[in-house]
C-alpha cells in the first residue's frame, strides 16, 4: 500500500477535535452539493461562488493530552502522522 505521506489525507487521530472538525466540513459540503445539484443555487449569500471544500489535516490534530495520575500530565503540540513528530 501506499505510505501516509502519499493518502490523500494522512491518517487522523480518533480523538474528539478533529473528528468534530471533519463532520463540519462534511456537512457543510453535503449543504453545498445538496443546493448545487438539486435547487440549482450557485453562489452563496455573498454572491461567491459555491464550492466544495477539501479535506484536510484538522488543526487541533496533533494536540494530546494525557493523564499520567492525579497531580501529573504531559502534552504533546504540533504532532502529525509522522512518526515521534510533536512537541511535549
Amino acid at each position: 500500500g501506499k505510505k501516509p505521506d502519499e493518502w490523500p489525507i494522512p491518517p487522523i487521530p480518533k480523538i474528539s477535535y478533529p473528528g468534530e472538525e471533519m463532520s463540519v466540513i462534511a456537512c457543510k459540503n453535503i449543504d453545498k452539493i445538496d443546493k448545487l445539484v438539486f435547487r440549482g443555487v450557485t453562489t452563496d449569500f455573498f454572491g461567491s461562488p459555491l464550492e466544495i471544500s477539501d479535506m484536510h489535516w484538522p488543526w487541533g490534530a496533533g494536540m494530546f493530552a494525557t493523564s499520567l495520575g492525579p497531580d501529573d500530565a504531559c502534552f504533546v503540540a504540533g504532532a502529525n502522522w509522522i512518526k515521534n513528530s510533536g512537541l511535549m
